[in-house]
């Protein structure tokens, strides 16, 4: 018997034809994120296998932030699949461990063999009765739960698993390029894309002195969160300070927030397109702030002919709470250093602009110039992220 990490596919699993290239990217996704430690890793069509000598507890907490791992699981693999050699083997595991209940769960792939599933687990359940002492079955609240699975070539036996993050492998649906402020929204919309296989870059737009370092700091912190479920990411960060205030000199104030997001919204598609980003994502939310009413998104919309992706156009705040705190994000995106989407808010922003007002006072002010000038001088960092953790000790 050899002790292994496998994990399980989940919604991949849904690909048919395409599920080759999805598996290719998980391999390649997880063998980046565990680049420095000793590991194999192989995959067929039903499970990916992880062997590693020495580093389980730390190879598990790197693929809890993988993306397109539906559940992770750590066992062993028999080398057989005879029925009677299986029992024995289980025998042999399950007395290395404390219990009074148990239940058996098993998945027959193997269609050779001539029973079914639930024979499988009864028989099994028998044998465990009859040759350890003092234990009973319980199919609802078991101390431990026996899963093998009986595949063609050998036999899969583990007794956890680990809920994985789901959706897609980053990276199988192209690049996205995320507006990142220091709120809370933006970094979990961030999350959300990478969850659907969106590889992002991010862009984030500092005022400087009307912003603070710290308020940049507490930027690049986020985008290291979001770097562990990312491999990594690239930070574009764009001078906003001479458009906003040539802004806010010249522009009526009630419209100072729909022009300055047209602005952001300009730069944002123009680094996109240089990155060979496909979309823009965002962490609007309908109705939270006058900028995000229909009228206000449209208004805002139409100076980029790229999607703009709003993965919480439709959450409430406080699950949008909930998210950043699952995260890890919430902490960091509530310390009060403020971006420069606050510290030039009217007192009355209009929340139904009018696109022809939008362009007549956008004639006032040169900002094709300014944008230009912004975007030769932004500043770009990269971030690479890893975690280590010890919560996963004694799965088998």
């Amino acid at each position: 018997m050899e002790k292994v990490i496998f994990i399980k596919y989940g919604e991949l699993s849904t690909k048919k034809d395409n599920i080759n290239f999805f598996l290719k990217k998980l391999k390649e996704n997880i063998l980046f994120v565990l680049d420095d430690l000793d590991v194999q890793v192989t995959y067929d069509l039903g499970r990916m296998f992880i062997y590693t000598k020495n580093n389980f507890d730390e190879v598990l907490a790197r693929l809890k932030n993988v993306f397109g791992i539906h559940e992770i699981n750590v066992g062993v693999v028999i080398d057989s699949t005879d029925i009677e050699e299986v029992k024995k083997e289980v025998i042999m595991l399950l007395k290395e461990k404390e219990f009074k209940t148990f239940k058996v769960e098993s998945k027959r792939t193997n269609k050779k063999l001539n029973t079914t599933s639930v024979e499988l687990s009864k028989n099994l359940g028998a044998y465990i009765l009859k040759n350890i002492a003092n234990i009973k079955v319980d199919v609802h609240k078991p101390d431990i739960v026996v899963y093998v699975e009986y595949r063609l070539n050998n036999t899969l036996v583990y007794f956890d698993a680990i809920k994985g993050i789901g959706g897609y492998p980053v990276g199988t649906l192209g690049k996205g390029l995320l507006m990142l402020s220091g709120g809370i929204d933006s970094p979990v919309a961030g999350y959300l894309a990478m969850k659907r296989g969106v590889k992002i870059e991010a862009i984030y737009f500092e005022s400087p002195p009307h912003t603070s370092i710290e308020a940049k700091n507490k930027v690049i912190s986020l985008a290291k969160k979001l770097a562990k479920y990312n491999n990594e990411l690239v930070l574009h960060i764009i001078n906003f300070t001479e458009i906003q205030e040539e802004i806010y000199k010249n522009i009526p104030h009630d419209y100072l927030i729909t022009i300055m997001r047209r602005m952001m919204y300009r730069i944002s598609a123009i680094i996109a397109s240089k990155r060979n980003a496909k979309i823009l994502v965002n962490g609007e939310s309908i109705g939270q702030v006058a900028s995000q009413t229909l009228t206000s998104m449209n208004a805002i919309g139409e100076v980029v002919s790229m999607p703009v992706i709003r993965p919480l156009a439709c959450f409430d705040k406080l699950d949008i709470i909930d998210l950043a705190k699952k995260i890890d994000t919430y902490e960091t995106s509530i310390l009060p250093f403020e971006d420069c989407c606050t510290i030039f808010v009217p007192k009355h922003p209009v929340i139904n602009p009018l696109k022809e007002k939008c362009r007549e006072y956008e004639k006032i002010i040169p900002y094709e110039e300014m944008i230009y000038h912004a975007i030769k001088n932004h500043e770009v960092i990269k971030i690479k992220a890893k975690e280590e953790s010890n919560e996963f000790k004694d799965l088998l």
